[in-house]
């Protein structure tokens, strides 16, 4: 029994260091994929983020939901297509994303961090002009060279408006946003939730932005054997995408992470979001469980 009390003191005092070094500070979290799969995720996610928030932190949530909209796309006769990850969205499509992820998947979440004593507070990228957007074009090789390919409503993150998060913050609230920005004439446009996490993290200047995925973070298959790579710089970081150890889905993830280092993002953290827990072992102990990516 006393061992086991022992190691419960030691846990907490494990937590002090980094509860002293980013008290008062902004931590954008981008939530989604199979983190989002489990009611069980959920609250362990969720508790996670009130934690942070009770020991003085200021968490900012942005989530997607693509499975959820994948979902009701297919409920209503709507086929899904992506080019290089990002969704093709006509204007029947827009309102789907824009009805499951400012709507339903928002709110949940918003319910689910006040059921456990936080003050969360759902917004979109188009309240308070958050999120300003132009167009986005998608470059592909068609064969004869590299072409740009016009995939919809998607929009790219052009201007972050943080006085709604300056005030929600400084208030005690957590700001919880779909991604949904703003483009010319009032359009509303589908961000991708990592580059709108990536843009929001920078704007606030948030220390840490951490992104909960499906795998353990950046892994490095050389010499046969796959080994997760723990820390690195931007340097090393993009060495790694030069030298093709980066590939498939983690190198938008990657290239998002080296944009909000250059706008003075701290620290950012790829980690797997499936892990119970992820995000307290991942910022409160020593050794962490994913891959950091530390700005210098």
């Amino acid at each position: 029994m006393t061992n086991g009390r022992q190691e419960k003191a030691a846990v907490l005092v494990e937590t002090l260091p980094y509860i002293k070094e980013f008290y008062g500070k902004r931590v954008v979290i981008k939530y989604g994929g199979s983190a989002m799969a489990s009611d069980k995720l959920k609250e362990a996610i969720m508790k996670d983020i009130v934690l942070m928030k009770y020991v003085g932190m200021k968490p900012i949530v942005v989530h997607g939901g693509g499975p959820a909209v994948n979902r009701m796309l297919e409920r209503v006769g709507i086929k899904s297509a992506f080019v290089n990850g990002l969704r093709v969205t006509d204007e029947q499509t827009m309102e789907i994303v824009q009805m499951v992820l400012a709507g339903s998947i928002n709110k949940d979440i918003v319910t689910l961090l006040n059921s456990h004593g936080a003050k969360a507070v759902g917004l979109c990228g188009k309240d308070s002009g958050l999120l300003r957007v132009e167009r986005q074009f998608v470059k592909v090789n068609d064969g004869s060279g590299s072409v740009d390919i016009d995939i919809g409503l998607v929009g790219q993150v052009r201007e972050v408006d943080t006085e709604i998060l300056d005030v929600l913050t400084d208030n005690g609230f957590i700001p919880v946003i779909a991604p949904i920005g703003t483009g010319p004439g009032g359009q509303s446009y589908n961000v991708n939730a990592d580059y709108a996490a990536s843009a929001i993290a920078g704007a606030v200047k948030a220390d840490k932005l951490v992104l909960l995925t499906d795998v353990e973070g950046i892994m490095d298959s050389r010499g046969g054997e796959e080994k997760l790579v723990s820390s690195v710089n931007r340097q090393e970081a993009a060495r790694l995408m030069e030298e093709g150890v980066i590939t498939g889905g983690m190198i938008p993830k990657v290239q998002c992470c080296l944009e909000a280092l250059e706008k003075g993002v701290g620290r950012i953290h790829i980690i797997n979001g499936t892990v119970m827990h992820s995000l307290l072992l991942e910022i409160f102990t020593e050794s962490g469980i994913g891959t950091m990516i530390e700005n210098k």
